[in-house]
């Protein structure tokens, strides 16, 4: 009976989040560790723009476009970010734009066009196809009842809706994580806006962006705007990561395992051991910051759900993943591999070995720390 309780509840929370994986995906290619130089360009010439400083931007703009952002997809940034800094900002940073491309081209420069938005075909209102986008950014359902400012104020709430998740968020010349950075970049950039600043960081992680990406961001806020700016944003980051640090796992975390599996501590709460009906072993894995699995195989497979936290999951001659709550991970059978926590995060997983009858895991050689470090 435990056993088929256990069951029904992996198999929900996998259906979910293979759904919930699937729409993320659709706007947000698998990001790397760090951030690349296109979106790095996207952070200093948003962040600039909405500071208003036209000299520094017209360098970054060249920069932008010399790191291999296409014409319409800097064009799409400028105006994304009116939305959070206002028409003027927007506008001066198009005109800025112009006479860097007629300057350039003056030089012999042809810079890439790039594609042009998609049109939108829906019948659909507005309103709600803007709260089922902010549903995906958040994680969170938008069907509950107003509150806070969408209550005082419901027509903000609609203009929102309306127009910043469907009309501007719907469009598909930047990924979802690309306007993210945009946001976040002018938020941070003017100031006096943490609780929005706090929410923005929130999505990013949701939709896909590292802990250490967010952090590299940080970095660049305080290169490019100033160390006021960047400390602001990296106070309100530390603050969320801190919260996500203390989050626990909804299954117990058992015992330290003390085995030579393992590099660091890592716990493990057995919830059903080679059964023979369903041919299945399944237990919930917490793993220490930087604690990680040895390389190793399944026979018959495994799937790994994640419930918190953030790690990698790396298979052989392949670059590593970063994994986060709610991904979903399916390791065919014979696969060498390893999976464990990011430096900075506890990570929580279901590991649910399948086709036991196949024979018992193969461990092998530790993750060294170079192989580790060099991620």
């Amino acid at each position: 009976m435990k056993l088929t309780r256990h069951i029904k509840l992996t198999m929900c929370c996998l259906a979910f989040s293979l759904y919930s994986v699937y729409l993320s995906a659709q706007h947000n290619p698998v990001n790397s560790m760090s951030l690349s130089p296109r979106e790095q360009s996207i952070i200093a010439i948003s962040a600039i723009t909405a500071k208003g400083d036209l000299t520094k931007l017209r360098i970054e703009l060249n920069d932008g476009l010399d790191a291999g952002l296409t014409i319409n997809q800097i064009k799409e940034a400028l105006v994304h970010l009116y939305a959070y800094c206002g028409f003027p900002r927007s506008i001066r940073g198009l005109q800025t734009f112009m006479e860097v491309l007629n300057e350039r081209k003056a030089r012999g420069l042809n810079d890439l066009m790039g594609s042009e938005a998609s049109p939108i075909n829906s019948d659909r209102p507005k309103y709600e196809r803007g709260k089922e986008i902010l549903a995906k950014l958040t994680g969170r359902p938008q069907d509950g009842p107003k509150t806070g400012y969408s209550a005082f104020s419901p027509e903000i709430d609609v203009f929102l809706k309306e127009h910043l998740f469907a009309d501007i968020f719907e469009r598909d010349v930047l990924t979802w994580s690309e306007r993210e950075l945009v946001t976040i970049s002018v938020i941070s950039s003017i100031g006096g806006a943490e609780p929005m600043l706090r929410s923005h960081l929130e999505i990013c992680l949701n939709i896909g962006l590292t802990t250490d990406q967010l952090k590299q961001f940080v970095d660049i806020m305080k290169t490019k705007i100033g160390d006021i700016e960047g400390n602001s944003a990296q106070k309100v980051l530390d603050e969320i990561l801190n919260k996500e640090h203390r989050q626990e796992s909804v299954f117990p975390k058992g015992e330290i395992i003390t085995n030579n599996n393992f590099t660091g501590t890592a716990w493990l709460q057995m919830f059903d051991s080679n059964d023979s009906i369903y041919n299945i072993s399944m237990g919930n894995v917490t793993f220490e910051p930087k604690a990680r699995t040895n390389w190793h195989k399944h026979p018959g497979g495994q799937i790994l759900l994640v419930t918190s936290g953030r790690g990698y999951y790396q298979e052989k001659g392949k670059p590593a993943q970063v994994i986060k709550k709610g991904d979903v991970v399916r390791i065919p059978p014979n696969t060498e591999h390893w999976h464990g926590a990011t430096k900075d995060s506890e990570m929580s997983h279901l590991a649910i070995s399948t086709n036991l009858q196949l024979g018992k895991v193969e461990w092998l050689q530790p993750v060294t720390e170079e192989e580790y470090n060099n991620l």
